[in-house]
């Protein structure tokens, strides 16, 4: 399969599917048609402050909360459990703040940009994150869903079936219209989660002694870490996708600080509130919730704060996938694509909340993430590659390329292959993880491997001036 070419903005016929209109001002809430085409400088706008709030209210969310309990589920007590947390989340919130700086100084997307690593095997990350944008939208619509439905008295299903029209209709809307609901969200939910949290101490007894010791307790406290930093690494495949209107000259430091500070932030808090409440938060979070904020008023607006969270934080899973199904070559308009995420999302919701959520929700939430560090490591080296080697960073040249990308897929494949023996997950646990008393080091074993594989792969064909690189 030959890469898409990125076109102009004066491209016609089959070829314009992934240019289109774009938003021309902050406040634009007409249809985005703009697809993996790079944006053009005259029409980029925004400043920096805006990547803390579209990076902080989606991780709002009753799956961080979720997430936050597993640390006491395995044994640890509540500050050893929130060392592990504040830990890992910063690990894995470093790669997403890094890779987001990538959007104003290219105008492209992060998959789009893949390409200027993969090339043609492109079409490998962009498949995986096409598929962990529809998982991402099952896990957490799992809880919008539920609260949407407890709040207006619906089966469960009509809940998620709502909640996956909404998030598919911003989707379709585009970048715009998430950046301005995210602005708005940061403050209402923000307050939702605040109250909720005023409502523990009342209710809940924190966990001061865990019931792990020894060698379990470094196995749960290094699997805990692990957990937090996939939810944070989670978004580097969508960094620079919500970065990419940004003006050209935007400080690069500043995008930096704001991303990394909005995703941590945000996911430190939920996570601390799950710790802290564990015994109250279970498999039916949204009926903990409500019992915990004593019904009524209070209760529904607790649960609608559930339910606008995951729809903040799924139109985002649900924009970044239609740039990754294009991506991998499908002429398909974004806006189709988008709302197709979100249709694909219901079944696997249902799928998950008819056995046993707790387990489902734990090997989705480790299995969608585990390809993210290779696809960081060798995008990361290739820019690396390219700034020392004075090498151009184009993604519309690179696009027409007609590369391979082998030496980027057989790193890719290698940090995956590596990462198995170090897996923990209800479905397989790896040799060395049992070894290790459950400790999970995967996320560690696959970047790694992937930097030794690629590095020198990637500096001899700079060396060799781009060989493989003719026009198409």
């Amino acid at each position: 399969m030959s890469l898409p070419p990125a076109p102009s903005s004066t491209a016609t016929g089959p070829r314009s599917v992934f240019d289109g209109r774009m938003p021309a001002e902050p406040g634009d809430l007409r249809i985005e048609a703009r697809g993996i085409a790079p944006v053009p400088g005259q029409h980029r706008y925004g400043g920096p402050g805006r990547l803390f709030t579209v990076w902080f209210a989606p991780n709002l969310t009753m799956t961080g909360v979720f997430t936050g309990t597993v640390g006491i589920a395995l044994g640890l007590d509540l500050p050893t459990a929130l060392l592990a947390v504040v830990l890992g989340t910063l690990i894995g919130a470093v790669p997403t703040a890094y890779l987001g700086t990538w959007g104003s100084r290219t105008g492209a997307g992060q998959l789009p940009l893949a390409r200027l690593a993969f090339g043609r095997s492109v079409t490998v990350p962009g498949l995986l994150q096409w598929l962990s944008s529809v998982a991402w939208d099952a896990l957490i619509g799992l809880f919008g869903g539920d609260a949407l439905a407890r709040l207006c008295g619906w089966p469960f299903w009509l809940g998620v079936l709502v909640m996956m029209v909404g998030q598919g209709s911003l989707g379709v809307l585009g970048y715009e219209a998430i950046h301005r609901l995210q602005k708005l969200m940061t403050f209402v939910l923000a307050a939702a989660f605040v109250a909720l949290a005023f409502r523990l101490p009342d209710s809940v007894h924190p966990a001061a002694v865990g019931s792990a010791h020894g060698a379990d307790r470094v196995g749960a406290f290094v699997l805990t870490s692990t957990i937090a930093l996939s939810l944070a690494l989670s978004w580097a495949p969508y960094a620079s996708d919500f970065s990419r209107y940004l003006p050209q000259d935007t400080s690069r430091p500043r995008m930096f600080w704001y991303t990394l500070l909005g995703v941590s932030v945000s996911f430190v808090a939920v996570q601390a509130l799950g710790l802290w409440g564990a015994t109250v938060f279970t498999d039916q979070t949204a009926r903990g919730v409500d019992r915990l904020l004593g019904g009524g008023l209070l209760g529904a607006v607790g649960l609608l704060a559930v339910a606008l969270a995951a729809l903040c934080s799924n139109a985002m899973n649900d924009y970044s996938g239609s740039l990754a199904l294009q991506t991998i070559g499908l002429r398909v308009p974004r806006p189709f694509a988008a709302a197709l995420a979100a249709v694909l999302g219901f079944p696997l919701v249902l799928w998950m909340h008819a056995a046993d959520t707790a387990a489902r929700f734990q090997n989705v939430l480790l299995f969608v993430g585990y390809w993210i560090p290779g696809f960081v490591a060798v995008v990361a080296v290739d820019w690396f590659a390219r700034a020392r080697a004075g090498e151009p960073v184009d993604p519309t040249a690179e696009s027409v390329r007609s590369r391979s990308g082998r030496p980027a897929l057989v790193a890719f494949c290698a940090a995956f292959a590596a990462a198995v023996p170090f897996m923990n997950t209800g479905l397989y646990t790896g040799p060395v993880a049992a070894a290790l008393h459950g400790a999970d080091l995967a996320y560690y074993a696959a970047f790694l491997t992937a930097l030794a594989v690629y590095a020198p792969l990637r500096l001899r064909r700079s060396r060799t001036t781009l060989p493989d690189a003719s026009p198409a």
